[in-house]
């Protein structure tokens, strides 16, 4: 017999029920006795069987839970670094705005400083008396005519 035939005979029982039968022959005990035997390991093999079914039915679904709480956490980790990305780049927006505006203010300064200084310029421009007040330096500009003054 082939080692496939006779792993199904043995777990199909035929093989225990043909050893018990030759027991009966050789006068080792009864009939009854015999089937009362392959009865009561039918019954445990099948309990065992139907254990082991049930204890994988069991680790499956443990399984699948703990890959689905798993998956779960993932994705709520990829969702935190998703939210702390945005919530950088928005504190990051408020960090610029908060920057941009002291800078704004500055600005403002600057141009209002300015805008005085043109209007204190302007009337002094335009007053003929202040253009006379002013002394002209044409030879401090001219090096030329300097040369020429100092060498007479």
């Amino acid at each position: 017999m082939s080692d496939t035939a006779r792993a199904i005979l043995s777990y199909k029982g035929i093989l225990y029920k043909n050893h018990l039968l030759k027991g009966v022959a050789k006068g080792a005990f009864t009939l009854e006795q015999a089937e009362a035997k392959y009865v009561a390991w039918a019954t445990e093999k099948d309990s065992k069987i139907s254990g082991k079914k049930d204890g994988l039915a069991k680790s499956a679904a443990a399984d699948k839970a703990a890959r689905f709480k798993a998956e779960e956490e993932a994705k709520a980790a990829k969702a935190a670094a998703i939210e702390a990305k945005n919530t950088v780049v928005e504190e990051a927006t408020v960090e610029e705005a908060e920057v941009e505006a002291p800078v704004a203010e500055a600005t403002e300064e600057v141009a209002e400083v300015e805008a005085e200084a043109t209007v204190a310029e302007e009337p002094a421009a335009e007053d003929p008396a202040a253009e006379e007040a002013t002394p002209e330096e044409p030879a401090a500009e001219d090096p030329a005519s300097e040369d020429t003054s100092t060498e007479e």
